[in-house]
């Protein structure tokens, strides 16, 4: 139960961080969507720093890992923990899940989204 407590905590901030960066980059009728592009990068960096420097320093406790890996990162990101996976893939040499994964997530992310809004049609 701890440990959902410390995502939930960390998801929870990271969410409003992800919202506030947003809004402040995001000026309305804005053709690319800086905020959250900045907000995945930085996700990213941010998450690969944790769980790098975690592994080869024990830097970090497994419980702040875990509010700031999957809690903050996650939930400022929507981004960062696929990015990881991806690395990882490349690190272990599979480059073919590599790129299953990375372009099945895209095409499968998008045309979820083409059917939530299809579906949204008939509500």
């Amino acid at each position: 139960m701890k440990q959902v407590l410390l995502v939930f905590l960390g998801g929870g901030a990271g969410s409003a961080l992800r919202f506030l960066l947003s809004n402040y980059l995001n000026p309305n009728g804005s053709q690319f969507y800086t905020g959250t592009f900045v907000a995945n990068v930085l996700g990213c960096l941010l998450l690969g720093f944790i769980l790098g420097s975690s592994a080869k320093n024990n830097w970090l406790s497994a419980e702040t890992t875990l509010l700031l890996g999957a809690g903050f990162c996650g939930g400022f990101t929507t981004f960062s923990t696929f990015s990881f996976e991806q690395y990882a893939l490349l690190k272990s040499g599979n480059a073919s899940l590599f790129l299953i994964y990375a372009f099945g997530s895209l095409a499968t992310g998008l045309l979820a989204v083409l059917l939530g809004v299809w579906l949204s049609r008939f509500s």
